[in-house]
This record gives structure tokens, sequence and C-alpha cells, in this order.
């Protein structure tokens, strides 16, 4: 399902990307209006039809973290559309690929998740990545400018595929690298929600505050709403709120059903997607300094979800609760080993005796948290641990 998302995703910046070459060009603000309104109605339509709880104001409980993710979605999103003003689709790809490792910076210092020196290392390595497809002109030279290829619009003109300035390129880079914040912030909110709220609510969130948030953004600009009288424009516009709906169904999907290292490799599929849609359409090919910096981040990133121990508690409340609910289960005190350390679990002696032939063969299933609010079983063998007891 994740990688099937991403193949909707390419395909809606390759959309995107098209929009732009339009004269006048479609801004980021109006491709987010149509592409989220339509995800919207369309979500809130099945959810109606469905009969899904709260379908507008979702659960209760989680009714603000909605909210949250809804906003900081729109950043994400934002980021994307307005660097692909400027920068390739493979380019803008890859900088997403910053998310998992703010991902986990940020879940660490907000959930208590683990942080490892190798995480936070990954992070700094692929920041240089990131200078390299940014190409800043204080350190490249103003006048450095790739040869790159022309991209056709609809109306049959040409345009570059890396339009600009070095400064506006860079700028580019800056507002995408403020949409990788909003990711992360969504994805984090998303950890929180967990299950309990469906897949659409999440959805339905973050369509409604994006569109909400692009229509005050115009307004504040005082941008004007283009509308190409191109019939192709419709069709792209389409095309492009098509594969928004679709794509970000199956990642939400697939994101709760996938283990989190699971599913952040199929994240990485897009820039295979990427790179291949952008090879047929527009038959380009990235420059050797995108690529080698297109490299060290997606090697980053794939240091940290395949390292990341997701299984760890979040926090002690949570491991409180755990032990909380394995007392009474072994009516003896014993030690039972969680992760790397070893948890007392106690009781009145006077019933350790009554119970010691007991253990000798027994074994406890103990639920142990997740970050994400999940439960995993875990079998331990008593056996040893009796021994240490007596």
């Amino acid at each position: 399902m994740i990688a099937f998302s991403q193949l909707f995703g390419s395909t809606m910046q390759i959309t995107a990307k098209f929009l732009n070459g339009l004269d006048p060009p479609v801004p980021p603000f109006e491709l987010i209006i149509v592409r989220m309104s339509l995800t919207y109605l369309a979500s809130l339509a099945y959810m109606l039809w469905a009969k899904v709880p709260d379908p507008i104001t979702g659960p209760k409980e989680v009714r603000w973290i909605l909210v949250a993710r809804g906003v900081c979605g729109f950043f994400g999103l934002f980021g994307v559309y307005y660097s692909l003003q400027y920068l390739s689709v493979s380019d803008t790809v890859v900088l997403t690929f910053l998310i998992p490792g703010t991902t986990a910076f940020v879940g660490h210092y907000f959930m208590g998740e683990s942080y490892s020196r190798g995480e936070a290392i990954a992070c700094g390595v692929s920041l240089f990545g990131v200078i390299l497809i940014a190409r800043p002109a204080a350190l490249f030279g103003g006048d450095y400018s790739p040869p790159v290829p022309d991209v056709p619009s609809s109306d049959g003109s040409w345009v570059p595929s890396e339009r600009g300035t070095p400064m506006q390129r860079l700028s580019a880079v800056g507002v995408s690298l403020l949409g990788v914040l909003g990711a992360t912030g969504a994805y984090v909110t998303l950890r929180k929600i967990g299950k309990r709220a469906h897949p659409l609510h999440s959805m339905n969130f973050f369509a409604f505050y994006s569109t909400l948030v692009a229509s005050l953004g115009m307004i504040v600009t005082r941008q004007p709403i283009v509308v190409p009288k191109r019939p192709e424009f419709f069709l792209l516009l389409l095309v492009l709120g098509l594969c928004g709906f679709f794509g970000q169904l199956l990642l939400v999907l697939g994101l709760q059903r996938e283990t989190a290292s699971r599913g952040a490799l199929g994240l990485y599929a897009q820039i295979i997607f990427a790179v291949a849609l952008e090879r047929i359409f527009f038959d380009v090919k990235p420059s050797a300094m995108s690529i080698i910096g297109g490299l060290i981040i997606v090697g980053a990133a794939l240091y940290v979800a395949l390292t990341k121990k997701y299984g760890e508690p979040v926090n002690t409340e949570q491991r409180k609760s755990a032990e909380e609910e394995v007392e009474g289960t072994v009516p003896a005190r014993r030690r039972v080993r969680w992760a790397d350390e070893l948890v007392d679990a106690e009781e009145d002696d006077e019933d350790e005796d009554e119970a010691a032939p007991m253990l000798a063969k027994q074994s406890l299933e103990m639920n142990r948290l997740t970050p994400n609010g999940q439960l995993n079983i875990r079998t331990v063998d008593l056996e040893e641990e009796r021994l240490d007891v007596r």
C-alpha cells in the first residue's frame, strides 16, 4: 500500500510541475486549495456513506491532535508545491527524506522515544546533502548554473525544469525544509493518534485545514486566482486531486498496518517513481551534485529507519501501566527482563512457597507497549528466574 501511495504521490508532483509550466503558472496556494478541496469532499462523502462516527468533528479524545495534524500537514504540502517552482521533481522528493531523521529527533523530546548518537550523526550528514542540492551561491559561486533540460507546458511552450536565480533556488530549499518540519509534526501527531481515529478522519482534517490555511494565504498575500482557459488545465487539476486522495488514503492505511521500519522503506520508493516519471515526461537527468546529495540524504534516512528501535517503551507512565497489567499474573517475587534492564515485580512473601512449584515450567506473556500504542507479546522463561529467587 505504501509503495502504491508513493506512485500516486510522484504522479501528483509531475502534474503539479506541468501546472507550473502554464502561462501564467498556477500558484502553490491555489494548487493546495484545488487538490485538498477535492480530497475533503471525497473523504467526507465516503465517511457519510460508510456511517463512520463523527465524520466532521472526529473523535472527541483526539480532536485537537487531528487539528494539529491538519495544520502541520499544510506546511508539509506547501513546502513541496513551492519548491517545485524552482527545483526538479527528484530534488524535491529527496529533500522530503529528511523527515525520518527529524521525526526521530522530535519523537525523542516530545514522546520520550529513544534517539541514538548514530541517528544524530545521520541527521547532520544529511544536511550536507541538502547543501549539494541547494548549491548556495556563497559556496558554489553566483554563476554556477548546471545545464538542465526544458519542461513542456500544456500550451506547447517550454520552460526550464529548474527555474530561477541561485537565490530563488536557495529560497525553494529553505521553504522545502519548512515543509519537512511540517511533515514531521504530521507524522508525530499520527503516531500519537494511533488507531483511536478512523484513517479518513486524519485525511479529512488534513484536507480541511490545508484548504482553510491556503485560502487565508491567498487572501493575505493578495494572490489572484489563475484560471487558464485551455481544457488541459482542468484535466490536470482532476488528476492532481484524484492522485492526492488515493495517495493519502493508501499511505494512512499502510502506515497503520506496517511496522515503522517497513513503512519507512516503502516511502523511499517515491524517488524511483519520481526519477522514472521525470525521465519519461520531461527527459530530465539530475545533475551530478543533486545525485550525490540525494544519495547522502537517502543513505542517512535508511540508516535511521533500519536502526530505529521502535519497540522500546515510550515513557515511564506507559511502562508503569504495562507493569500493572502483569502484576498478579505470577504470584511470586521474581525479576522480569524488560528490553535491556530488569524490572522488579513484587508479591507477598507468604505466597512464594505455594507458587514455587508452578513457576518451574511457567512462562510469562508480557504486554510490551510500543510508541504507537500497539502491543507486542513477548514470552519470558521464568525457570532460571525462579532459581535466582530461591
